[in-house]
């Protein structure tokens, strides 16, 4: 078990803080409207009104013996810099802040967000990569160049091996996983591992690279 402090009770936070619960973290909540307070009470194991812009504040509440905190907030440029600051000054391992356009990530990380979030951006990413290509089951972004994506194995590489397809040499991606139509996940598959009917392959790999797989 983990815990976080969850900063800022909009749609996002109040997602968040209630979904770290539910994976049996521990979560502190904190926004200083009353009423948002009182929606995540029953479902977090804190929830406080506070002024998290207040570093006095947040020290009485001891967000310093939190694993994470998360600033989910970011309507705010100046408040969600002032209160990531703060976090950081008072010793919070993991500060991770969400932002709302390019500048307001460069201002986070700056000041020394360990990550800063688009979570509509990253939706949408998600969103238009499983409408365009309907082989493609999950993605993950790592960076602005490199991805994790599962997919269906192309039809062409049935039956041959991982040595035999050469995948790393012709398309520059690692085979990270194969998850199995029974379910099963084989990880860090050996290179004469045989590709059944219905196998999904874990690849990592730059975006530009996983894009060409993604054609055949």
């Amino acid at each position: 078990m983990k815990s976080f402090v969850v900063i800022g009770l909009g749609r996002f936070g109040i997602s968040l803080a209630r979904e770290l619960c539910d994976q049996g973290h521990e979560v502190l909540a904190i926004d200083m409207r009353e009423e948002q307070v009182q929606a995540v009470a029953d479902v977090v194991t804190q929830a406080v009104a506070a002024d998290a812009r207040d570093p006095e504040a947040m020290r009485a509440l001891g967000v310093r013996n939190y694993d994470c905190a998360v600033v989910a907030f970011s309507a705010e440029v100046g408040d969600s810099a002032l209160i990531t600051l703060n976090m950081k000054e008072l010793g919070v391992p993991r500060v991770v802040s969400k932002a709302s356009s390019a500048v307001h990530r460069k201002v986070l990380e700056k000041i020394g967000a360990d990550q800063v979030v688009f979570p509509e951006q990253e939706m949408a990413i998600h969103l238009a990569r499983n409408l365009s290509d309907v082989d493609v089951l999950n993605f993950i972004e790592l960076s602005k160049d490199f991805s994790v994506v599962e997919r269906r194995c192309p039809m062409q590489w049935v039956g041959g091996t991982l040595r035999s397809l050469n995948i790393r040499a012709k398309y520059h991606l690692n085979v990270v996983a194969i998850h199995q139509e029974s379910g099963e996940m084989v990880i860090s598959p050996e290179g004469d591992y045989a590709i059944q009917p219905g196998d999904c392959l874990v690849v990592l790999g730059s975006n530009q690279d996983i894009e060409r797989m993604e054609k055949l």
